[in-house]
């Protein structure tokens, strides 16, 4: 095994091997995060017809992954302060690659839903965590492109997990597509374990529950944040909303599609990768109240466009509103972790876990509106969703102090 060792006094900076090799490790620990995550939601549709039972309740082994995700990570941050970063991500890797392994002998969706619970709560161990750690050992000038590879490896792995599914269900089953992620997963995780270095800057803390709740409740007391909490649970489940009921839309009639060809709309997220670091570059020239908006503006455009009938024109509006979200989403996350002066991790945590509720109940509730409203009525939702988070960044301005470190609205 080789094993990568760092001075105390050194931060990993960039242009360097060992930074390479960090990112590489950070780059598939977010792709196996991301295609185990994703990996059954272009299977909404045929977790209905084979369990037979509507699509609100179809979307739940997704749905209740990312509830348990976003509870769980509360406590993985502090976890992580005792026992340190990585053998808390090693051991979230390795479990929910073997989960996802697992889901391929579910034949209930009872059962597929219980494993997909599990999932969740290993799976919290990676997200938060990873935050942290990059905060804390990666160069500062130098955390803007490491956290850029890693969020295209959360891109490219939710991208990857949605085509090869569908397109291995097509040609076989679906269990046969899970099961060949859980083991390509298995591969990745033990890269990650060979190419990280372990933690040179962490502190170990003795594990206080009292510490945890304090931490979080001193968190949710500051404005700025609770307002990037806010605007992680309104545009996350905004997306996950579009892009789950999008393939029944394209499944059924009169598209007829099938799931490989209804798959390639996730080759997108490749602009989503694009607009992300493109948004925050441009932070620091119109400043992050402004590139949040256009984030927000690109996200209803591309809804409203949606609501056409030809194909061409729905995947570009599915094109501009990812664009969108990626490019607000780069920009809330990355200023969470600028903002907290104290508890970086439980602020990033905190951020993940609203982000990640806002998936799980708008995902859940898109399944109502497409039964009774069909696509209209998921792009209504989604409209709502838009709207309340305009509303919350007219609300950070008046709350924001008008400087640059104090409030999300001012410029870099």
């Amino acid at each position: 095994m080789s094993e990568l060792t760092i001075t105390e006094a050194e931060f990993i900076r960039s242009g360097s091997t060992i930074f390479r090799q960090t990112n590489l490790a950070f780059f598939a620990a977010g792709f196996v995060t991301f295609i185990t995550l994703y990996d059954v939601q272009p299977l909404l549709p045929e977790f209905a017809r084979e369990f037979g039972v509507p699509a609100a309740l179809a979307s739940l082994p997704l749905s209740v992954t990312t509830a348990t995700l976003a509870i769980a990570m509360l406590l993985a941050g502090t976890v992580s302060e005792t026992l340190g970063r990585k053998p808390v991500m090693v051991f979230s890797l390795f479990s929910t690659s073997l989960l996802a392994f697992m889901t391929a002998f579910s034949h209930t969706l009872s059962s597929l839903i219980a494993v997909r619970l599990l999932q969740g709560v290993v799976l919290a161990g990676l997200p938060s965590v990873a935050m942290a750690y990059l905060s804390e050992e990666i160069d500062p000038p130098s955390i803007g492109a490491a956290m850029g590879l890693y969020i295209s490896g959360n891109a490219i792995g939710g991208m990857s997990g949605r085509i090869f599914t569908a397109t291995v269900t097509d040609l076989s089953s679906w269990r046969t597509a899970l099961a060949l992620i859980g083991i390509a997963c298995l591969v990745l995780s033990v890269y990650f374990i060979r190419h990280l270095p372990p933690s040179t800057h962490f502190r170990r803390h003795p594990f206080e529950v009292g510490y945890l709740f304090t931490s979080l409740y001193r968190q949710m007391r500051d404005p700025a944040l609770l307002c990037l909490y806010g605007l992680g649970f309104l545009i996350m489940g905004s997306f996950v909303t579009l892009y789950n009921y999008i393939t029944f839309r394209l499944l059924g009639h009169p598209y007829d599609l099938t799931q490989t060809l209804v798959s390639l709309i996730f080759l997108v997220y490749f602009l989503g990768s694009f607009s992300s670091s493109s948004m925050g570059r441009m932070v620091n020239r119109f400043g992050r109240r402004a590139m949040i908006c256009a984030g927000l503006g690109a996200m209803a455009a591309g809804t409203a466009i949606t609501l056409a009938a030809p194909l061409p024109w729905i995947i570009v509006g599915v094109a501009v509103f990812t664009c969108g979200f990626f490019g607000a989403h780069a920009v809330a996350s990355s200023w969470v972790g600028r903002h907290a002066k104290t508890g970086k991790a439980q602020a990033s945590s905190l951020y993940l876990f609203f982000y990640y509720l806002g998936s799980s109940i708008s995902g859940t509730v898109g399944g109502f509106c497409w039964t009774h409203g069909g696509w209209g009525g998921v792009a209504g939702l989604i409209g709502l969703l838009l709207a309340t988070a305009l509303v919350i960044i007219a609300l950070s301005t008046r709350l924001s102090t008008g400087h640059a470190q104090g409030g999300i609205v001012g410029k870099i």
